[in-house]
Parts: C-alpha cells; sequence; structure tokens
C-alpha cells in the first residue's frame, strides 16, 4: 500500500486509509509526516540520552507535531523543509553530544539524505507498519497519536508565553520510547503518563488564555449577520484573534468566529470590540459551504481546515501550524511584533456583507471559573434533586451520519440532567432549546475542546464539595464524541483521572487493535456508544 493513515476517527472502514485520506491527504503528505515523525524519534533519543533539555527544541518538536495532525497541514513542502531543519537540528544535537553517540542508538539518529526523492523512498519504510507487532504498534501509536494533541496544546500556550520544560521533556522521552523493546506494561505506563502531561498542558494552556484574556463569562452570542463586509476567523489561536480585531478596529468590517473559535466570544478582553459581531456557521466539516456563503475572507488560524475549494481558495489564507498548497499564507511575528493581517483586511473590504445562513443566539461561557461562582446554586440544584444528572459530552464533530446520536441523545436526556461540553461537539446540540434548570441553562459549553480541563476541574471541586473519594462517584457520566488527536490527549487525561465507563463514538478508535482495546476496556470500562434510547438510561442509572 502506499500510505496508512489510522489517527482519525473517519479513517477508511475504521481501520486505515491506504490510498488517500478521508479528510483529504494525499499519499506523498501523510508519508512525508511520517518521515517527519521518524527524524522527530531520532532527535528525541539523542536528546534523551544525552539529559538535554533546550526548550528549543521541545518547541520544535511539539510544533512539527502539531504540522501532522488531522487537518491541520497539507502541504508536502511544510514538510519537507521541517524535515531538512529536523536533521539540521539532529546533526547539532549529535555534535554537542558526540560523547554520548554510540551503536546503541536507533537508526533514526544516524539515518540522513538530502533529496527530496530519498525522502520519499525513506518514508515508505518507517511508517506506523513498519512495526510489525500490532500490539507494540498499537500502544506506540496511541502514545504517538496522544502526543500529537499535547503538542498542538503546549504550541498554543507558548505562543502566549507559558512553557513547561516538563512537557517537553515528556515529548521527547515518550517519542525515544517507541524505538526501544518496552514490556507492555511499560507501555501502558507511558500512555497513562501522557495522561498526566495531557492534564497538565490544558492547565498550562488555560492559565495562559485566562491570563491573557480574563475568565470566560456567560455570553450570548449572536449567530446573524450585519450588513458589513466581514472576517471569518476559524481555528483555535485566541492570539492570532487579539491580533486580528486590533488591526481590524475602525476599518468598517465586522469580524466573526467559527467552529471552535466561538469561545473567543466569551473572554472579557475581546468584548470591548464593537466590530466582533458574532459567530458564523457551526463545525469544521460544513465549512465548504459556510465559507462559500460567507462571501469575505477566511484566516484559518490551526486545524480543522478541510481541502479548500476553488469558489473561495482566492479568499481563504492560513497561518501557524496550518496549511494548504496554494493557499496563501500568513508569517509567523518576527522579533516580539504582531502577524501582519492587512492583506486580508484590505480584501475584505471589497467584499460583499456574509449571506446570512441563521439568526438568533447560543449562549456559552461555562467554564470552570464561571462555574465555580454558581457553585451554590448547583451543588443546592443537586442536594435538592433539581439536578439528578451531569452527562459530558465534550469533543469533536465529523461528518458521518452516525454522529446524529449525539443529537438524539440530547433531546433524550431527562430534563433534571445537564449536559456540560467543550470542543465543536457542540454543535450537534447547542441550538436545541432544552431549556434549563432553575435559570441553569442545561448545555454548559465550557470552550473549546483544551477547555474540557475546565470541566475536569468542576468534576473536581464537585467532589470535594460533596467530600467523595472517588470522581466516579459524582454523578457524573461521560458520553465522548472524538474525531482528531487533541481528542484522544483529553481520552488520556480522563483515564489518568480514574475516570471509568465512559462511552466514545461514534466508533472506538481504528488504532486500538483488539489486545489493547482489551486492556483497556478491562482496566477502564471504555465502552463504545449504542442505542440512544438504552445509553441514556444506562447514564442516568450511573452505568
Amino acid at each position: 500500500m502506499s500510505m496508512f493513515c489510522f489517527q482519525c476517527q473517519e479513517t477508511a472502514k475504521n481501520s486505515g486509509c491506504t490510498l488517500r485520506g478521508v479528510c483529504g491527504k494525499r499519499e506523498s503528505t501523510s508519508n512525508l509526516q511520517d518521515l517527519l515523525i521518524y527524524v522527530l524519534k531520532g532527535i528525541s533519543s539523542v536528546a534523551e540520552a544525552a539529559g538535554d533539555t533546550d526548550p528549543k527544541t521541545g518547541l520544535f518538536i511539539a510544533q512539527s507535531l502539531f504540522t501532522t495532525i488531522t487537518n491541520a497541514n497539507f502541504d508536502n513542502d511544510v514538510f519537507i523543509a521541517r524535515i531538512r531543519e529536523a536533521l539540521k537540528l539532529r546533526e547539532e544535537l549529535k555534535e554537542k553530544h558526540a560523547d554520548i553517540i554510540n551503536d546503541d542508538l536507533p537508526e533514526a539518529v544516524f539515518w540522513t539524505a538530502d533529496s527530496v526523492g530519498e525522502f520519499h523512498a525513506k518514508a515508505l519504510e518507517v511508517g506506523v507498519l513498519s512495526t510489525a507487532n500490532e500490539d507494540v504498534r498499537s500502544l506506540r501509536e496511541l502514545l504517538i497519536i496522544g502526543l500529537k494533541g499535547i503538542a498542538a496544546y503546549a504550541d498554543h500556550a507558548a505562543l502566549l508565553g507559558h512553557e513547561d520544560p516538563n512537557v517537553y521533556a515528556f515529548l521527547t522521552e515518550a517519542l525515544a520510547s517507541t524505538t526501544k523493546e518496552l514490556s507492555v506494561d511499560e507501555m501502558v505506563n507511558l500512555v497513562l503518563k501522557a495522561g498526566e502531561t495531557a492534564v497538565n498542558t490544558m492547565a498550562l494552556l488555560d492559565k495562559a488564555n485566562t491570563s491573557a484574556y480574563g475568565n470566560p463569562e456567560i455570553t450570548k452570542v449572536n449567530i446573524g449577520v450585519r450588513n458589513n463586509p466581514g472576517i471569518l476567523i476559524s481555528g483555535h489561536d485566541l492570539k492570532d484573534m487579539e491580533e486580528l480585531l486590533k488591526q481590524t478596529e475602525g476599518t468598517g468590517i465586522d469580524v466573526y468566529t467559527h467552529s471552535e473559535m466561538l469561545p473567543a466570544n466569551y473572554y472579557p478582553a475581546f468584548k470591548k470590540y464593537e466590530h466582533f459581531v458574532g459567530n458564523y456557521g457551526n463545525a469544521w466539516w460544513k465549512q465548504g459551504s459556510e465559507f462559500e456563503s460567507f462571501n469575505g475572507p477566511i484566516l484559518m488560524t490551526t486545524n480543522c481546515i478541510t481541502p479548500v475549494k476553488d469558489t473561495y481558495k482566492d479568499r481563504i489564507f492560513t497561518t501557524g501550524m496550518t496549511g494548504y498548497p496554494g493557499v496563501k499564507h500568513i508569517p509567523d511575528r518576527k522579533d516580539g511584533g504582531a502577524k501582519d493581517f492587512s492583506e486580508i483586511i484590505a480584501l475584505a473590504q471589497k467584499c460583499p456583507p456574509p449571506t446570512e445562513i441563521e439568526t438568533g443566539e447560543i449562549v456559552g461561557g461555562f467554564a470552570h471559573a464561571q462555574v465555580m461562582a454558581l457553585a451554590d446554586k448547583v451543588v443546592d440544584a443537586i442536594k435538592s434533586g433539581a439536578i439528578k444528572r451531569f452527562v459530558v459530552m465534550a469533543g469533536c464533530d465529523g461528518r458521518q451520519r452516525s454522529r446524529s446520536y449525539f443529537t438524539e441523545v440530547a433531546k433524550e436526556l431527562p430534563k433534571d440532567s445537564i449536559i456540560m461540553t467543550a470542543g465543536c461537539a457542540k454543535y450537534r446540540y447547542n441550538k436545541l432549546n432544552l431549556g434549563d434548570i432553575g435559570g441553569i441553562p442545561r448545555v454548559l459549553d465550557a470552550g473549546q475542546c483544551n477547555d474540557s480541563f475546565s470541566l475536569v476541574v468542576i468534576a473536581l471541586k464537585l467532589k470535594e464539595i460533596f467530600g467523595l473519594d472517588d470522581i466516579n462517584d459524582l454523578p457524573i457520566s461521560f458520553d465522548l464524541a472524538w474525531y482528531e488527536q487533541k481528542a484522544v490527549a483529553v481520552l488520556l487525561a480522563l483515564l489518568y483521572l480514574g475516570v471509568k465507563g465512559l462511552r466514545l463514538g461514534p466508533t472506538l478508535p481504528a488504532f486500538l487493535l483488539p489486545n489493547v482495546a482489551k486492556v483497556l476496556v478491562e482496566k477502564f470500562d471504555i465502552k463504545p456508544i449504542g442505542e440512544v434510547k438504552a445509553d441514556v438510561a444506562a447514564m442516568m442509572a450511573g452505568e
């Protein structure tokens, strides 16, 4: 086969994409991503052996992993350039630590090449299937896929000046571990350590975001449009959001969020901009039609870009770790300055206003600080029986019809239950009229996928308030949707925290091959989603 990739939920036949990614990724792109990870393993092996914890190396590894996330970067030139940079960095590390270089280090430490043809040839040898034992392959890939999610969150935090050397050290340790012969127990322990690192990285990013922009507040977000030209910003990067708002102030242009950028509406720092007017559209996978009807330019700040249509190719821009062939890329900041969005602004001023696709408003902003401000009200509602159960329905949305399950669960849940959500999974139910319980909305949106950390904080605080020893004793069930690697990092975080009995769908990950899936099911009681009514009844019964 010419490629093999099974890192996302929509992978072909829930087995693996072998000709072209369901996401639209070409086989050459997939293979170059495999080669980049291979060289990162070489860098990590040298750094680990030398005890080298240079944060520049750690950030390079994190950003490189980030580029390989599903729907992040489709541009072969980017991966070729990164591979060259990675090889250069590895050689610098080898020269710096020449005393520890020996034949016991893995081949990834020594392989080198210069031509693109050699890159492609080597890529075919070092992909996922190069690990013959499927149990070892499954555990290694579960770890690497979790690392990609952690890396994305670490990069977001770093952009706001928050870095943790322990996160970078773990990325190095974990990547190096995949070149070693380890026992199953050792590999499982590393997977759980990835969960611990995911918790710490999400906490770091939460601190970075709230330090810069304040704690999210309960906010009503407009989903209609105004009559001004607009710019649509999608992805996850709040620093890009801030700089775009500053540069568009006074230009007559309105700024709208899309998909995972919706929670930017909840931050106090952004509310002062009168031209920041609301959210346009839904989850990432609908961008093909929604970007067409928006009429103005679109800025993709991180992953979640889909194959770009000709109808809007001349007005979509990428930035950060995101890229697409033939699409204009806004360069990184230089010397502590801001990104230059002037080209996007000039284009917006020539475009007609967005075409309205819906009207009304949605409510969000229920991150941990806001919910804790309502803690007395929430606790009283639990004690009185007004709230019988919380159901965490966080994670990702996707194209598959089976994801209507989450809409139907939201409709079927009794009126004395609360849905806690984060990530774009919310678009399956956040526009339903589900009412409230004593003024507490039945859908509490904490924010982006990384804001799943807020849901963890809320759960742990409730556990403390009620004097419980085990998080699983709370009236909380987990019914999670997943699509890509950041959701896997969140999953590993929950497993590390001891959450048991969570449901995962629409399918269990293809990279959890039978024996590994069995271990996780036995240890954590992970369940596949089932029939709506039966799942709702079981969750309400605490099962």
